[in-house]
């Protein structure tokens, strides 16, 4: 059910669609391997069993023994007394690095689009079962909101969120939205399942999401999904809903758009 709000703008880009495989690129098969593996684990919310790898990642199970007892030695994962992993202690400093480099990337085009709209700028990043904040670039008004740079929200309520999840695949993101639960927030939350799919579907078509005063009264997100992205993420401007209006919306989604495709250029060290 289409929420009330801003009219939904004529979108002159592809909307977002699920993620097409990437075309193999050469490499030492047995790093990406254990990269796929560290995906998985991240992709079950930081903790998977042995038997859950072992189905999605369509590897034999001596393999998967190796490159997870490699892990382990390394820090990279760590094995729980049931058997199971999660990610290791040695991935928070690369994490750490990894996170203030990515700020370095976004934050230019961030900047852009504070120039452009002069409302909040903002890249957030799927974490597991959570949207996560990573980079801002707050607008010279002085009103403050939700959105602050290491704050985790619900999917569900943001628009960073909703703006991420169409491109992923249907059984992942009902996985995500059990875990990560649909609380009401305001009285503008969508808390209903089934609401929310055909919410998400509305995206896809029209290739941005609205967080509609659903994470906070007052408050009005515009967000589009970065295609190509190494990890799920959106960019995104907020602000009060008398300022990000139908004429803001106009604007705004365009400059979305091309700020969308020039991060995720960025991100993959190629030209737009």
């Amino acid at each position: 059910m289409e929420q009330q709000g801003p009219s939904p703008v004529a979108n002159t880009q592809q909307a977002s669609h699920p993620a097409t495989p990437k075309p193999a690129k050469p490499g030492v098969q047995s790093v990406e391997r254990a990269f796929t593996l560290l995906e998985l684990i991240a992709d079950a919310g930081g903790q998977a069993t042995l038997s859950e790898l072992a189905e999605r990642a369509d590897l034999p199970m001596p393999t998967i023994h190796r490159l997870l007892r490699t892990l382990v030695n390394l820090g990279g994962a760590r094995q729980l007394q049931d058997r199971g992993y999660t990610l290791g202690p040695a991935l928070m400093r690369l994490g750490e690095l990894a996170g203030r480099q990515l700020g370095d990337i976004v934050r230019p085009h961030l900047r852009t689009l504070i120039s452009a709209l002069g409302e909040t700028a903002n890249i957030a990043v799927l974490d597991g079962d959570m949207m996560v904040y990573a980079a801002q670039v707050p607008s010279e008004h002085s009103m403050r909101m939700f959105t602050e740079v290491g704050r985790r929200v619900h999917p569900s309520a943001t628009g960073v969120g909703k703006a991420v999840l169409p491109s992923i695949e249907e059984a992942r993101v009902a996985q995500i939205i059990h875990s990560s639960g649909m609380p009401q927030l305001t009285e503008k939350s969508i808390v209903d399942f089934s609401e929310f799919k055909t919410e998400l579907a509305l995206i896809r078509e029209r290739g941005y999401a609205i967080d509609e005063e659903e994470q906070e009264l007052g408050v009005r997100c515009f967000a589009v999904n970065i295609d190509g992205a190494p990890t799920p993420m959106a960019v995104s401007v907020s602000g009060p809903t008398s300022r990000l209006d139908n004429e803001f919306a106009k604007q705004a989604v365009p400059l979305l758009h091309a700020a969308a495709r020039n991060i995720g250029a960025d991100l993959n060290g190629a030209e737009v």
